[in-house]
């Protein structure tokens, strides 16, 4: 009898890993937290000769669907010449492949600019991503999230399917 119940459990553990392991396969962007985004986070990003401070507080990191991760960031253009401030808003570093608004871009660090919607319309804004030495990798449009309660600079919302939308205000652009 004894050894029929410890068959069972082993048997309900083992279901229980085979399903646990099934959602780990279907792959979501996880936000990562703590010292491990803390060490990864790089003070300054360098872009077309300008080694340009990150904003921590506006900054998210996570692993993609793929494994790999990325990490996205503000940066604080303030003081620098009007067509640094104008082309960017932030940058990402991704060790993996990385599709941005269904442009595929492979392990690197970019640049991004964001154009927001205007006020006060649901009219879409535009993203735009660029290499290190400025060259545009790719441009779409960004929906605006009339829905979103609280908008803040930069956040990250990991979605269903392996896809995640990542906000500035309330534009948003899909990563997946």
């Amino acid at each position: 009898m004894k050894a029929h119940w410890l068959a069972s459990l082993a048997g309900t553990i083992i279901v229980i890993g085979l399903g646990s392991g099934s959602a780990y396969a279907q792959k979501q962007f996880e936000v990562i937290t703590g010292k491990a985004f803390d060490s990864a986070l790089p003070t300054n990003f360098y872009l077309e000769g300008n080694a340009i401070p990150t904003a921590k507080r506006n900054a998210v990191m996570v692993h993609t669907p793929g494994g790999a991760r990325a990490i996205v960031s503000l940066l604080d253009t303030s003081g620098y010449a009007s067509n640094i401030i104008e082309k960017y808003a932030g940058m990402i570093i991704t060790e993996g492949d990385l599709s941005v608004c269904g442009n595929r871009i492979g392990v690197g660090s970019y640049g991004f600019g964001w154009a927001p919607s205007p006020r006060e319309t649901d009219q879409p804004g535009r993203f735009f991503l660029y290499d290190q030495a400025g060259a545009k990798v790719a441009e779409c449009e960004s929906p605006r999230d009339a829905s979103l309660a609280h908008p803040t600079p930069l956040h990250l919302v990991p979605g269903a399917g392996g896809t995640a939308r990542l906000y500035h205000q309330r534009n948003f652009v899909e990563l997946k």
